[in-house]
């Protein structure tokens, strides 16, 4: 059974409508990486889960409860972090973690400690003094010392250093080990490829492919360097082949994964003296959906 599954969400704001016609799903133990760029429907989407805004149509459950009309039960066993924390300027960083940890209603101090050693925050400083990246700390600090079930993540990492982010990413994978879910929402495509089991793009408020990134890594273009002892001829007639140039090093061109062989055992006949490929990662897969799309924004 899904911990989180979303079928066919819409929502509109008055004639605009934000998101159309949404599947997501959600297994226990699993991470799934959200992605598409700001104005997609990401934020909205996390918002109807959270039960901040009622869908206008479609059904949503989160551990197998309607998300809108059982939503107090279903924080008991969320933990969220938001992209923009906002935090009560009088109360110090480490009051804020007690409460939140509070209403989750699990208290565990040797984690709180590790967590705030790890991410090197200073708790008793007064919240309105601190930085943006802080703020991100003090609700990541609050969330993964938790005994939440499941961890959505609305861009967690803005605002960190490399070095946080780094600390971030153990933090889940620490949870994930743990059996806890985790619905990661992010632009940031190295961090969604490190950590995510699963992805789901979202473009103008539809999903547009989901899947594991083994799944997806067949609509993804491999970049290819070779060098043979003779010149290729034949190439420009082949399917699959984009964009290629010539170098003093050789002939580079992107292939579609699925021609790979075809094109090696053709250009092998040219005696081949050197052969470099790039393996398609998630940015390649993403930029491809996104080329000369333009999306109509309003909408995070």
């Amino acid at each position: 059974m899904s911990l989180l599954k979303v079928t066919n969400l819409t929502k509109k704001f008055g004639k605009f409508t934000a998101l159309d016609g949404v599947n997501l799903e959600l297994d226990k133990g699993e991470v799934l990486g959200f992605i598409g760029p700001n104005g997609a429907g990401k934020s909205t989407t996390i918002r109807v889960l959270l039960g901040i805004l009622k869908s206008t149509g479609g059904e949503v459950k989160v551990f197998n409860k309607d998300a809108w009309q059982d939503a107090v039960d279903i924080h008991k066993r969320v933990a969220y972090v938001p992209g923009d924390v906002n935090l009560w300027p009088n109360l110090t960083g480490g009051e804020v973690i007690d409460l939140f940890i509070k209403l989750n209603g699990t208290v565990n101090k040797a984690k709180r400690e590790e967590l705030i050693g790890k991410f090197d925050l200073d708790p008793s400083k007064k919240c309105r003094a601190y930085s943006k990246g802080n703020r991100q700390k003090v609700a990541l600090v609050a969330a993964f010392s938790s005994d939440a079930d499941l961890f959505i993540l609305d861009e967690p990492t803005s605002g960190l250093d490399p070095l946080m982010e780094k600390v971030f990413q153990e933090c889940v994978m620490d949870v994930k080990r743990q059996g806890k879910s985790v619905l990661l929402s992010s632009h940031i495509l190295s961090e969604v490829e490190k950590l995510c089991d699963r992805v789901s793009i979202i473009r103008q408020g539809k999903i547009i492919e989901s899947g594991t990134l083994s799944e997806l890594r067949h609509l993804t273009r491999t970049q290819m360097l070779v060098d043979t002892m003779r010149p290729i001829t034949g190439l420009n007639e082949m399917q699959g082949i984009h964009k290629i140039e010539e170098s003093k090093q050789g002939v580079t061109f992107q292939v579609d994964t699925m021609q790979i062989d075809e094109v090696i055992k053709h250009i092998s006949q040219f005696g081949i003296t050197r052969l470099e490929s790039a393996p398609p990662t998630l940015e390649d897969l993403f930029m491809r959906h996104y080329e000369g799309a333009k999306d109509t924004g309003g909408v995070r």
